[in-house]
């Protein structure tokens, strides 16, 4: 277990931090765990490229030449989000999908996305009610990688601090259905009551 967590560490560390979901894992440690089990291939991380492709495959000792030409044709590259402040109605819902806090604006407010933490991850754009958010490239001399370590930080602080309303959110979810529960059998309960004092009414008319 302490070597699998120390594998987990080691790939982590090799992963851009950009947090985007295209490996299918929602996030990159999480795709590093799966990696250090053996659970998923080594070529799902877009925006690293051949470059983390290649670290990977010498990490885990896995020959990863067949892999290399497809990797090169789909290849995320370096990109940031912005908004078109003049349409932004401030709905927040960027800056809840944002992972890494890129996003500043309040409530009823224009927003901004703060272009040196944005990680290009895209996950605000589908978030946003009134489309107003689009996804520009950068240069390829941006290269994620050299800002790895803060953006993990970044992410690492997000999480922590919206765990708890998650784990608030499904209480009061599983709350709701509790007593919804609750209220329909109580409901039931009282309509067969109703239905014996009315055939109880009925044969006592006979």
């Amino acid at each position: 277990m302490k070597d699998q967590k120390n594998l987990t560490e080691q790939i982590d560390a090799l992963l851009p931090q950009i947090q985007c979901g295209l490996c299918h894992y929602p996030g990159c440690l999480p795709y590093a765990e799966a990696l250090a089990a053996g659970q998923t291939e080594i070529d799902l991380c877009l925006p690293g490229g051949t470059r983390v492709l290649t670290a990977l495959g010498t990490l885990l000792a896995q020959d990863i030449t067949s892999l290399l030409p497809t990797m090169e044709k789909k290849t995320k590259l370096p990109s940031c989000v912005v908004i078109r402040e003049a349409e932004c109605i401030g709905c927040t819902k960027c800056i809840q999908a944002c992972p890494v806090d890129a996003i500043l604006g309040s409530s009823k407010h224009m927003h901004t996305v703060i272009e040196d933490r944005c990680t290009g991850c895209d996950l605000c754009i589908p978030a946003c009610p009134v489309d107003c958010m689009e996804s520009i490239p950068l240069p390829a001399i941006q290269d994620p990688l050299d800002k790895a370590s803060q953006t993990r930080q970044r992410y690492h602080a997000h999480q922590q601090r919206i765990q708890p309303k998650q784990t608030q959110k499904a209480s009061l979810i599983q709350n709701s259905t509790h007593e919804r529960k609750n209220y329909i059998q109580a409901a039931l309960a009282r309509i067969k009551v109703k239905k014996q004092l009315r055939g109880n009414k009925i044969r006592g008319s006979r």
